[in-house]
């Protein structure tokens, strides 16, 4: 594994990956104007999870060159039920528009500590604020459920020191890369107001984490994702692991994250049971790590599956939220033992 710690370009002056790698701050600089591939395989997002203990809120905005994306979800798990909503847009090409019915453009910002994201559509009204301090989140869709509105107002603050920052390559297009950044360990607090019902987060009890992700990707990729934060005996854990896309030899994007410091595990690997042959998402998983520090049984709850399949263009995807048990292992040999972990682990599938 290379750890990358001080200051570089993310990219060359061909457009390739200058130091495949993973840090724990980000200290590569994405440039957007230095990526040499098509402009049709750019991806760009910003995707947040915040939840509690009853319900969970994902937010995202995305502009992937021939599409841009905004969505919320609203996750009961008591019930369980989930709905999403998301509002599609057309080549936008790295200047998300900001209103249908106007001109003005922006573009997505190039770090994740600075920037903002304002995007208004008549059909969603989305926000993403950072005043380096706090990132306040907004999002209104009139007709979100049917017919039924929600109003997400949120409010994120006291960010991890320490996160997970991957710089992946794929070794059939040089310059195709994965350059990713997930914070894990928000403390959220704020209301969600979903047609007469207000959900309300608060600070002792609602955590929230980012997946910022930069890149150009190839047009096939099966990638598996799972995160999980939860507070044990008043310090903050939380971990993010993943695999299957690009060339993982030179790091992994598989942390631990205790009181704020980050823990770098070597491989994790996703055991999905299986049904008939094909994955069974709601019948228990295991998780076991090469390094034997990361052993996790998963129960579980509820399955946010959606299959958007355009033939040349599909996302066939599996976020799957449910309780992990196990135990975890810092670089100290401090063992967490984990009891009903509140998290998700998902497999998807795209062509894009």
């Amino acid at each position: 594994m290379v750890e990358i710690k001080e200051a570089v370009e993310l990219l060359n002056d061909n457009g390739e990956l200058n130091c495949p790698g993973f840090s724990k701050t980000m200290v590569q600089k994405y440039d957007r104007s230095k990526i040499k591939a098509s402009g049709f395989k750019i991806k760009e997002w910003d995707y947040y999870l915040i939840h509690n203990d009853k319900y969970a809120i994902a937010l995202t905005i995305a502009d992937n060159s021939y599409m841009g994306m905004l969505s919320a979800s609203v996750i009961r798990f008591e019930e369980p039920t989930e709905k999403t909503t998301s509002i599609i847009t057309l080549f936008p090409f790295g200047k998300l528009n900001t209103d249908l019915n106007t001109k003005e453009k922006l573009n997505m910002p190039t770090n994740s500590a600075v920037g903002d994201i304002a995007v208004k559509h008549k059909n969603c009204d989305i926000r993403f604020i950072h005043d380096g301090k706090t990132r306040k989140l907004y999002c209104h869709m009139p007709n979100f459920d049917n017919g039924t509105p929600v109003t997400i107002d949120l409010t994120l603050s006291e960010e991890p020191k320490e996160s997970m920052v991957i710089a992946t390559p794929f070794d059939k297009n040089k310059k195709a890369f994965y350059f990713n950044q997930k914070i894990v360990g928000f403390k959220a607090e704020g209301t969600v107001i979903v047609g007469e019902e207000e959900i309300k987060f608060n600070k002792k009890n609602s955590l929230a984490l980012l997946d910022w992700g930069r890149g150009v990707w190839t047009y096939k990729n099966t990638w598996y994702w799972g995160a999980g934060m939860q507070n044990i005996d008043g310090k903050l854990f939380g971990f993010n692991i993943g695999y299957g896309f690009g060339n993982t030899e030179k790091a992994t994007e598989n942390m631990l994250f205790y009181d704020g410091v980050a823990h770098k595990l070597e491989d994790v690997t996703f055991n999905i049971p299986t049904l008939d042959g094909k994955d069974d998402f709601m019948s228990p998983w295991t998780f076991t790590s090469s390094d034997k520090r990361f052993e996790m049984e998963f129960t579980p709850i509820i399955d946010r599956h959606s299959d958007t399949n355009l033939l040349v263009l599909r996302s066939n995807q599996h976020q799957v939220f449910g309780y992990f048990n196990g135990y975890a292992t810092l670089d100290n040999g401090t063992k967490i033992e984990i009891k009903n972990l509140l998290g998700f682990a998902e497999k998807v599938y795209n062509k894009w």
